[in-house]
């Protein structure tokens, strides 16, 4: 397989972009998406047979199963991100090796239904919570260890709705490859 080819899967709508000027429009766009995404994941995936869910998305890539299981535990990082940034002055988050995480047999084994409604669950709550936060608090921030850069907090809604995005892509591209849909 060519590099390219590979890096298309891997990201198959291109890296994120930080805006420098994140305009409100663009935050309400973002949280449109976050408000969407746990009903647009579980209809791409509610019909898969247990042998789809462990077929992998890319080569030396997750499975479908690990990408659902992954995406529950990031958005749950994600909120208590956002709730640090709003109750500590910068705080540094706390990083998870997410690779890892990944390899666990519950992510690995586990019925992908309860990571469905733990997404439904917590993005329920983020977005409840991001409709009402104020222009201060949408430029608080948290550092990342891993990167020591600052995450402003409207950025953040943009990471997580491309982060949405990115993975729902990795999972709709394999069942068009596989004429799965």
């Amino acid at each position: 397989m060519m590099q390219e080819e590979l890096h298309n899967l891997k990201y198959p709508i291109g890296k994120f972009k930080s805006l420098d000027n994140v305009t409100k429009q663009q935050i309400e766009d973002w949280i449109s998406v976050l408000e969407n995404f746990p009903d647009r994941l579980e209809k791409l995936v509610l019909n898969l047979t247990e042998q789809q869910l462990d077929t992998v998305y890319r080569p030396n890539g997750w499975t479908i199963r690990q990408v659902v299981h992954h995406l529950s535990d990031s958005h749950h990082h994600s909120y208590s991100r956002f709730k640090w940034a709003l109750t500590e002055d910068k705080p540094t988050i706390k990083a998870y090796y997410e690779d890892k995480w990944a390899e666990l047999f519950d992510a690995k084994t586990a019925p992908i239904q309860m990571s469905l409604l733990h997404l439904k669950a917590i993005h329920c709550k983020l977005v409840y919570f991001l409709k009402e936060l104020s222009d201060v608090d949408l430029n608080k921030s948290f550092i990342h260890p891993e990167t020591k850069s600052e995450i402003i907090l409207k950025n953040n809604i943009g990471i997580y709705a491309w982060h949405c995005n990115h993975h729902y892509a990795h999972i709709e591209n394999l069942l068009k490859r596989n004429n799965w849909v």
